[in-house]
């Protein structure tokens, strides 16, 4: 009988841990899908964010500081 509630215990723990990494799991793709929108909303709506061109001629140089 012992060793069965040891299986018992044992069992419910892997669970909890694979329930825990599951909710990781989708809180990380959920962020990644909210940054990703993000992004297309700021390349919709023609904002500059980090790593964007400032001038929309490609061919149009500014100055070195």
């Amino acid at each position: 009988m012992y060793a069965y509630e040891l299986h018992q215990a044992r069992s419910a723990e892997l669970i909890r841990r694979a329930e825990a990494r599951r909710t990781v799991r989708e809180a990380v793709l959920a962020r990644r899908a909210a940054r990703i929108a993000a992004r297309a909303e700021a390349r919709v709506s023609g904002q500059d964010g980090p790593g964007r061109r400032v001038s929309g001629d490609p061919g149009r140089f500014a100055r070195a500081a």
